[in-house]
């Protein structure tokens, strides 16, 4: 496969499509109603409400049961509690999270993104009807984890995104599917915790399982399928039907390359991009330890808010609004300024396209959020009357998805077809820095307190915050040294 050729050929009609040179079937140029670009708009932003559903969904499962998790362990364990299982029982699910990704961004460059959505939608559902239905904490935190291994929307989703749209409109559609999983964590947790309260904690679950049932038997129904290669691979397989000539293939065909190998090439790929590119690695570590925060803030503003001010499991769960507010504030200024910027970046650059033109507002958000990390732990720690404390929420919001959002977008520009293999590479190592860091900060709360603690982790966060802007400055000549970015 050629690994420089752009995600999919600008198009601007429907007609139908034709074989380019030696027997190689393509998209038409010159207009293709099979190329997703050229799908009507009002069904590709369809598909794209469809998938921002299911977002929703997936962080309404995985957030709402945090005002609760002191509850079930306790439940759970007969009256006993655990601060560590409690943690463990949210982050786990980025644990699982973490595998997921290694089958399926591959399993959907191979396959297809509709099929392995799918799937990974079944299988998701069933773990959490596992979880529901589960009688002691170990089963409950492998269900969770099996739960995080079957959500397929973070990779895919923006992959599919990249699948339909050129690069100045991504940025507008990838903002709207980001904004589904903020809903998600401002109701998911407000739901629970009045809830649980009133029917127990098993009926959030079932909320859940409801809930995504619905997004599967839409996408069954009302999506297709979005990739390239899959689609002119049935494309030739129907047209060597039709017309005997079995010479037909695509331009991503390897004649001499058995099946077991390509599964096998694709289920590594993800290691094999994240080892070939400095820049991938680079951003994954600086992205793992901006969106570690959530879940830091998602296992330690409870004890917060329950501890330092006195609140309910009710009244802590509706305080996620605040951080949810914050990031729909942060996700519009996305929205109004991260194609524009794009667009502006090309035309100074005389016409010429740069993923790096996706990273200016990274960097706004890399060098405000530490100090919004430090003033998340100052605020309980001095004692702080309780609005501040959740304006203060809001910001680390408003700032933790100015300073990882658009990484996505990034990403599916500079890997393109490789976008989901990309994009798992990234996710596998935020989700073991989101896994493990909540489990760090406790012991280091206890240490030094609210005030010190949530300092050390402002200091790591400016160590890492210079990386977008040397991504921004050397970035496109970083990415001529792998195979998976280069440009000609």
């Amino acid at each position: 496969m050629d690994e420089t050729q752009p995600l999919l050929p600008d198009a601007d009609t429907d007609q139908l499509p034709k074989v380019h040179g030696a027997n190689v079937i393509d998209f038409d140029p010159n207009g293709d109603a099979e190329n997703p670009q050229e799908w009507p708009r009002a069904y590709k932003w369809g598909i794209v409400a469809l998938l921002a559903s299911t977002a929703f969904t997936v962080t309404f499962t995985c957030i709402g049961i945090v005002p609760v998790a002191n509850r079930i362990v306790r439940d759970l364990n007969h009256g006993e509690s655990s601060k560590s299982s409690s943690v463990l029982l949210v982050t786990i699910w980025e644990l699982g999270e973490a595998a997921g990704p290694l089958l399926i961004a591959p399993l959907s460059e191979l396959y297809g993104r509709y099929p392995v959505m799918n799937a990974a939608n079944v299988l998701f559902i069933s773990a959490t009807i596992l979880a529901a239905l589960c009688q002691s904490t170990p089963l409950f935190i492998a269900a969770r984890a099996l739960t995080g291994l079957a959500v397929a929307s973070n990779v895919l989703s923006p992959a599919i995104v990249g699948d339909m749209f050129i690069s100045e409109q991504r940025g507008s559609a990838m903002s709207y599917i980001m904004l589904a999983p903020l809903l998600g964590g401002a109701v998911g947790p407000a739901i629970a915790g009045a809830v649980a309260q009133s029917l127990g904690w098993r009926q959030v679950l079932w909320m859940s399982a409801i809930l995504a049932g619905l997004c599967e038997v839409l996408f069954l129904f009302c999506s297709r399928e979005t990739y390239k290669v899959a689609i002119l691979r049935r494309r030739a397989a129907r047209l060597r039907e039709e017309t005997g000539n079995k010479a037909l293939r695509t331009a991503y065909d390897d004649e001499n390359e058995s099946g077991n190998r390509k599964f096998w090439d694709s289920i590594m790929r993800p290691v094999v991009v994240f080892g070939d590119s400095v820049v991938l690695q680079m951003l994954a570590i600086y992205g793992s330890l901006a969106f570690s925060y959530f879940y830091v803030m998602s296992t330690t503003l409870p004890d917060i808010l329950e501890g330092v001010y006195h609140l309910s499991p009710a009244l802590t769960g509706s305080s996620f609004i605040c951080f949810s507010i914050g990031s729909t504030v942060s996700l519009v200024i996305v929205n109004l300024l991260l194609d524009r910027i794009y667009i502006k970046l090309r035309d100074t650059h005389k016409g010429i396209e740069q993923p790096e033109h996706r990273l200016p507002l990274v960097i706004v958000g890399a060098f405000s959020m530490p100090f919004v990390i430090a003033l998340y732990g100052w605020v309980p720690a001095l004692g702080l009357p309780l609005p501040l404390m959740l304006i203060c929420l809001g910001f680390l919001g408003a700032t933790m998805l100015l300073a990882f959002m658009p990484l996505m977008a990034y990403v599916v520009d500079a890997f393109k077809l490789y976008s989901a293999s990309a994009l798992t590479a990234l996710i596998v190592v935020r989700c073991l820095v989101g896994t493990f860091l909540p489990l760090i900060t406790e012991p280091l709360i206890k240490s030094l307190g609210y005030g010190w603690g949530f300092t050390v982790l402002c200091a790591a966060s400016l160590c890492v915050a210079p990386i977008p802007v040397l991504v921004f400055r050397y970035g496109a000549r970083w990415r001529q040294r792998s195979t998976y970015t280069k440009e000609e």
